[in-house]
């Protein structure tokens, strides 16, 4: 049998890329690297289960359009729209959990490990009137927002910091959001990224989120 010569070899492995399922990447840290504030057990349930399970329900539902994994997960929901009708509905809420869940896992550091610089504090104050303001204004969208969903802090297309919340696994990146804005912090407030440690207290939940905000990530996406 001839080799395949490496131009080959290399046209089938991009093909490959191009046209394969996306999959569900590692955690960049522990699942214990966020304790006590959010427990080993839910990280590992949250990570291994319900976002894989985004990852597997938006790949079944692609799999009769493979030209779509040309396009990375943000691009195909932000064109939701654009998509044949039978699918648009399962990718929104799934492609919405896969993009959603990934950007969390990124804005989350060990405790102590990613404070606030003075620069982020002076961004926060100047658009919120202090830390504090800011702190309970994100607080106030994530308890609020009714059944499942997310909070966030996003940078509208003036520049501005505001705080939105989105029902089910939509982000302010999608044409169906009320409030669009580039995202540099958000918020899981589906109860099972919470419940086992605090079990109905979403407040005492959302407060304890500011002990392990990466607020490295987020002053580096307030910045781009």
């Amino acid at each position: 049998m001839k080799k395949l010569s490496t131009t080959l070899l290399l046209a089938i492995c991009t093909a490959t890329l191009t046209f394969g399922q996306y999959k569900l990447p590692d955690l960049p840290y522990k699942y214990n690297a966020l304790e006590p504030y959010i427990d080993s057990t839910t990280m590992h349930i949250h990570h291994d289960f319900h976002h894989a399970t985004y990852f597997a329900n938006l790949n079944k539902a692609l799999e009769k359009y493979p030209e779509l994994y040309k396009k990375d997960v943000l691009e195909v929901i932000q064109n939701i729209s654009e998509l044949p009708a039978d699918i648009q509905t399962t990718v929104r809420n799934n492609g919405g959990g896969v993009y959603n869940h990934s950007f969390f896992w990124k804005i989350m550091a060990a405790p102590g490990t990613a404070n606030m610089s003075p620069h982020m504090e002076k961004v926060l104050t100047d658009n919120f009137g202090s830390v504090d303001a800011f702190k309970a204004e994100f607080e106030k969208a994530a308890v609020g927002r009714f059944g499942s969903g997310w909070a966030w802090l996003i940078k509208d297309s003036t520049g501005k910091l505001r705080i939105i919340s989105t029902p089910n696994q939509d982000n302010p990146l999608m044409a169906a959001a009320e409030v669009k804005g580039t995202p540099i912090l958000t918020l899981d407030v589906w109860e099972h990224a919470y419940y086992l440690k605090y079990q109905n207290k979403r407040a005492a939940y959302a407060k304890a989120f500011w002990n392990v905000v990466n607020w490295t990530e987020v002053e580096r996406l307030y910045g781009n």
